[in-house]
């Protein structure tokens, strides 16, 4: 089996170390077509996409997009589930030199307007509509808000839109000049922008480049020994680098093919597993429990499965044990990495005993560095500090925000991931916590930082703190202490509909504890360490 692990957030300097064949993420999917030209790449719903087909696809988008007058370094985002459209637009995009912008089909008005304001994006692909949200009206809001907003594309447009399909069939003069223009990108080039928040709760656009991306990807399937015969689920968020690199990119180089999954649900996954004879699943570890406790699990045909990799959070070992037992013939391992190492940065080894993979990261891959910093420098092993990593997997810093790249990244390239840590004398990296107060919600990062910006924007609430709660099936969950503006108490309903039309789901609160004052150090900063202690207010739940 194999497990994966992510955490937080980051930026950088670029030092070329890999051991990569490709340079670009053009010259990884012209060589992939060339070597595998009929191989299946993506399987959606049974239609399958070969390696030249989706160079053939992507071509034709980077020559519609090149006619259209968009060009190197200009930013296009895309919001959008799982699907074969999703990769050819991020293949055409990047291949070219210009800038993939990822968003959660899930963000609503102040995350977007922030995102592609911030990135300056001039075009986004993106659904009309998606879980009943009608996009199509927000986004032609914001194109008429956004003055560098020239276009909205749509997987699925409404009448007299401009859809995807079109994209691909429209013609221009761009012949040859694609193989100029994708020749003129080079390793440091930036291929992604991924927005991350931060501690100050303003999202931050990580800035991955074509070398990292492929630098984390190369690195990850060398230690996994990825073969081209294998068939691994597309479920992870494309618009994460677990769905992008980890996924999408790390088959490209191994050749392998994978089955697409729009939107993730146990059952679901279970089905997949069964009629599309997987060999390798991944998941955060929630995926994992809500899997385990579908009523069709005692259906699921594991037999095949070879490696499980299972990220987001430490797996217990209870849950461990449990994954080990419902899938006896696969390698379990443990994988570590962050938005800002592009992908995976640390893996538990392959001969891991069960003992290591639930208490430890794993070790560095790759030609990947990694140590724990204290007060006065690094420190020994086994002393506890910040990991910090090194190598061509980190980013090239934070778009536009040269004091947040100088923060996360030191003068000569050591990224600064925020995770307190000791590392074993053999390289095996033990988590402690987390320095920042990031929490994780059923796999997606949450900083309450944000929510407790939007929260104290409402009209009854003066002030707001939020930490994260050990959930038995999310892994945790945001609970949030409010203190009313005045004497009328803001309600639980009033405040969840009020942050579920501004945010993404997974970061609305799920829990609200009223009280009239909040603990304070001494410098009036709250003191969120004592928050659930020290403070005995009943818990009330919202909406799930």
């Amino acid at each position: 089996m194999s497990i994966c692990n992510f955490a937080p957030s980051k930026a950088a300097i670029c030092f070329s170390m890999s051991n990569s064949r490709y340079e670009t993420l053009g010259e990884l999917l012209e060589a992939s077509a060339a070597d595998s030209p009929s191989a299946p790449y993506l399987v959606q719903d049974h239609l399958e996409v070969s390696f030249s087909d989706l160079k053939h696809r992507a071509d034709a988008i980077s020559k519609s997009l090149l006619g259209r007058g968009y060009r190197p370094g200009d930013r296009l985002a895309i919001a959008g589930t799982n699907r074969r459209e999703w990769v050819e637009f991020f293949l055409g995009v990047t291949q070219v030199g210009m800038i993939l912008v990822t968003l959660n089909v899930r963000y609503r008005r102040s995350e977007l307007q922030y995102m592609l304001s911030h990135s300056g994006a001039r075009a986004v692909l993106t659904p009309a509509a998606n879980q009943g949200f009608d996009l199509a009206a927000l986004y032609g809001d914001l194109a008429r808000e956004l003055p560098e907003l020239d276009e909205v594309f749509y997987f699925d447009p409404p009448e007299g839109t401009l859809g995807f399909d079109a994209l691909l069939r429209e013609r221009d003069s761009i012949g040859d000049e694609l193989t100029q223009y994708r020749s003129e990108v080079g390793g440091d080039s930036p291929a992604i922008i991924l927005f991350t928040s931060g501690t100050t709760g303003q999202p931050k656009g990580a800035t991955i480049t074509h070398r990292s991306i492929i630098a984390s990807a190369q690195a990850q399937v060398d230690h996994f020994g990825t073969l081209p015969s294998d068939r691994m689920a597309g479920h992870m968020p494309f618009n994460h680098v677990g769905g992008i690199t980890c996924t999408l990119v790390a088959s490209l180089i191994a050749r392998n093919t994978v089955v697409l999954m729009e939107n993730f649900s146990p059952r679901g996954a279970i089905e997949l597993i069964n009629s599309q004879h997987l060999t390798v699943f991944s998941g955060v570890p929630t995926m994992f429990v809500l899997i385990m406790a579908d009523p069709t699990f005692a259906n699921l045909d594991t037999s095949r499965i070879r490696q499980v990799i299972a990220g987001g959070s430490n797996v217990e070992p209870r849950l461990c044990e449990e994954i080990q037992r419902s899938f006896p013939n696969a390698t379990l391992c443990n994988l570590y990495g962050l938005s800002e190492t592009s992908g995976s940065c640390i893996i538990s080894p392959l001969d891991d005993t069960p003992e290591e993979i639930s208490s430890t990261l794993g070790t560095a891959i790759g030609e990947f560095r990694l140590r724990a910093l204290g007060a006065d420098g690094p420190l020994a092993p086994g002393e506890e500090g910040e990991l910090q990593v090194f190598g061509d997997c980190v980013v090239a810093g934070y778009w536009n925000d040269p004091a947040e790249t100088a923060k996360a990244i030191s003068s000569d390239g050591w990224l600064s991931t925020g995770d307190m840590v000791t590392i074993a004398p053999d390289g095996h990296v033990t988590l402690k916590g987390r320095k920042k107060e990031m929490f994780i919600q059923g796999g997606y990062n949450v900083y309450p930082v944000e929510v407790e910006n939007l929260l104290t924007s409402h009209p009854k609430v003066a002030m707001a703190a939020g930490i994260g709660i050990t959930d038995p099936v999310l892994g945790e969950v945001g609970r949030y202490y409010v203190v009313a503006r005045g004497a009328e108490l803001p309600s639980v309903a009033e405040l969840d509909e009020f942050c579920r039309a501004r945010l993404a789901d997974y970061k609305v609160p799920r829990e609200y504890v009223f009280v009239s004052e909040l603990p304070l150090t001494p410098v009036g900063k709250i003191q969120k360490s004592i928050l659930a202690t020290s403070i005995k207010a009943p818990v009330q739940k919202a909406q799930p």
